[in-house]
């Protein structure tokens, strides 16, 4: 018998007694403990890797594609230039976003279209970097998080030209530049007032040409352009170019709000996309008084003025617009 069970129970070496220890009576305790230190350690490892890196990755993308949403505007139905220059914070207002795409817009600022893609100021995308380098750095110790984001600020200013180097700077640009078109029509309106008073005629808008007499384009049913449009952004003082009755002053269609004057002459002018209008039907007007405020109601492409001269009150019977003002002393 003692041959027989020590031939069953044969003798365990020390090793192979751990080994059972470990997985029987210590199967409960030990591998809980094993598995929640090795879980423990990944939770450790991971972020010292993948997540920074992930991180990393999504504020590149965020930046770049706020950078580009900042640079780069895609005009859409509705649009138009003192619109987008408000809405994008554009310094120097439409004048200056006109200016910076003259190329892609071509002469008349009033006729953009949806697709039309614009480069829009120097503000909205120094204002969008400076920003992202700041949330990326929050992270980090205050004077590294400073010094990254002078540095992708500065490189966000010296990308674009419209952009200044500083915040002192870029306030005296912006200064510069929305003083410009004021300091414009301040002394416009000097000169009008010396040719009412003088010719009995003024321009009707302080403000430039933009699409000229006679344009041809689908836009206009004619085939061309009836009239002559003046640069002017929405509530823009209209003037009457001269002494008359005002024969229309409603909605016009196509133009809108709009106001059709007889002269003493015999010739009509007419006032198109008007915002609002200050004078009624059968109304005597003189030179230079205020007829309404420019916009963009019926079919326009944004605020302007569109002006006709024409031998009757009707459309169809148009005449140059600039050459008659100039013809009566007005210089446009």
């Amino acid at each position: 018998m003692p041959a027989k069970g020590k031939h069953r129970r044969p003798k365990n070496n020390p090793i192979s007694r751990g080994f059972i220890a470990a997985g029987t009576g210590g199967a409960a305790i030990a591998l809980p403990l094993i598995g929640a230190t090795g879980a423990h350690a990944a939770e450790k490892a991971a972020p010292a890797v993948a997540p920074q890196a992930v991180s990393a990755s999504a504020h590149t993308t965020a930046t770049q594609h706020a950078t580009r949403v900042a640079r780069t505007y895609t005009v859409v139905a509705g649009d138009y230039l003192s619109k987008i220059a408000v809405e994008h914070h554009v310094r120097g207002g439409w004048h200056r976003l006109y200016k910076d795409n003259r190329e892609a817009i071509g002469d008349n600022p009033s006729l953009i279209h949806p697709g039309l893609k614009l480069t829009l100021g120097g503000r909205g995308a120094a204002h969008t970097s400076s920003e992202a380098p700041a949330q990326s750095s929050s992270s980090s110790a205050d004077s590294s998080s400073s010094g990254d984001s002078s540095s992708s600020a500065d490189s966000a200013d010296s990308s674009s030209s419209d952009s200044a180097s500083s915040g002192s700077t870029d306030e005296s640009a912006a200064s510069t530049a929305e003083q410009a078109p004021a300091d414009t029509a301040e002394q416009a309106p000097a000169d009008t007032a010396a040719q009412s008073t003088g010719s009995g005629f003024t321009a009707p808008v302080d403000g430039p040409t933009s699409t000229p007499y006679r344009a041809s384009g689908s836009s206009w049913a004619s085939g061309y352009h009836t009239g002559v449009d003046f640069s002017a952004s929405s509530g823009t003082p209209v003037k009457a170019v001269s002494d008359g009755t005002v024969v229309t002053a409603g909605w016009g269609g196509s133009y809108g709000n709009q106001v059709v004057i007889q002269h003493s002459d015999g010739m009509y002018s007419q006032y198109g996309h008007l915002s609002s209008l200050a004078v009624s039907a059968g109304q005597s007007v003189s030179a230079g008084e205020q007829i309404g405020l420019s916009g963009s109601t019926g079919n326009s492409t944004g605020p302007h003025l569109h002006f006709e001269i024409r031998t009757g009150p009707e459309y169809g019977s148009d005449v140059d617009p600039v050459a008659y003002l100039r013809e009566n002393g007005v210089n446009i």
